[in-house]
């Protein structure tokens, strides 16, 4: 076999050495935004957290103010300029508020109507939304399309209809009435329609291979993929359920069977100027809501920005 012999002074044999390759010295490493504009990147930031605490601030001012004056006296209550720091505290009003009104009482028809109507509201609209994102049949869009419209006529269009309704049934004065009316929830469906929309459908095609019905596809498969989506749905409903005031006031006329606004706004009418005592009231309305959405404010980002609501 033949062999070529390089010259020693050739352009390939100093390239094949290894001892004489030209080696690029390595550049600085970037270690973040420097310049102009990363110095206009940061300040841009800057001023953002800024707005947002002064916003969050401004949304907590109200509640700072009936929280301070729920232990004042009521002298103290509209005090020009605030006093943000009391000068007597009055616990009393914590005490007091229980005997001057049947708060347990209202407080429990409160919460056994949100519990009752958030659960029926998270059933029925997850498996009505299981049929619209996941079940193919004749006019399902448009029939979609009708029961979201329902969301935009205002409840005073088909209040009156309802309460004749309600009262040939012979509902009225009783908690049956307003869970049978808020049972169903044309949003709820709309939300829950949107996460499982973002569910595989690979996932019901395999277990329909396997042998799943369409009702064990839903418990088995996608309510439990659907946490997120869910707890946003049950946080709204039970917030939405608690503040209402409206249907109570239309359909309940026994006190022992009044919500916790209804008994608040009978309590203002009764003690107008027991200012101290109508704050505490106020505050103990809240605490249920806020303990539901400190519990569920994870669950509920995620479900809202996974659900196309964002």
């Amino acid at each position: 076999m033949k062999t070529t012999v390089l010259p020693k002074g050739s352009a390939t044999a100093e390239s094949s050495r290894p001892s004489d390759r030209a080696i690029a010295p390595a550049g600085p490493r970037r270690r973040g935004p420097a310049g102009p504009a990363g110095a206009g990147r940061i300040v841009g930031r800057a001023l953002l957290y800024v707005v947002l605490t002064v916003l969050a601030a401004a949304v907590l001012v109200p509640f700072v103010w009936m929280l301070v004056s729920s232990v004042k006296p009521d002298s103290d209550v509209f005090t020009v300029p605030i006093q943000w720091i009391p000068k007597s505290f009055r616990w009393e009003n914590f005490s007091d508020i229980w005997t001057a009104i049947p708060l347990w009482t209202y407080m429990g028809n409160s919460l056994f109507l949100s519990v009752v109507i958030t659960a029926l509201q998270v059933l029925t609209g997850s498996f009505a939304a299981y049929g619209f994102a996941k079940m193919r049949f004749p006019g399902r869009d448009a029939v979609f399309v009708a029961y979201i419209a329902t969301i935009a006529v205002p409840w005073q269009a088909y209040m009156v209809p309802q309460y004749i309704m309600m009262q040939k049934l012979g509902l009225v004065n009783t908690h049956l009435s307003l869970i049978l009316l808020q049972a169903f929830g044309a949003f709820g469906v709309f939300l829950m329609r949107q996460f499982y929309l973002t569910i595989p459908d690979e996932l019901s095609e395999a277990a329909r291979l396997d042998g799943l019905t369409e009702y064990g596809i839903w418990a088995r498969i996608v309510l439990p993929l659907s946490k997120p989506a869910l707890a946003s749905l049950a946080l709204l409903t039970f917030v939405n359920t608690w503040n209402d005031y409206m249907g109570p006031f239309i359909y309940l006329t026994d006190n022992n069977l009044w919500t916790v606004q209804l008994g608040l706004r009978s309590f203002v009418g009764m003690y107008s100027s027991q200012y101290g005592m109508i704050m505490t009231g106020s505050v103990l309305s809240v605490l249920p809501i806020l303990v539901v959405f400190l519990l569920g404010q994870r669950y509920f980002v995620q479900g809202i920005s996974t659900s196309g609501m964002k």
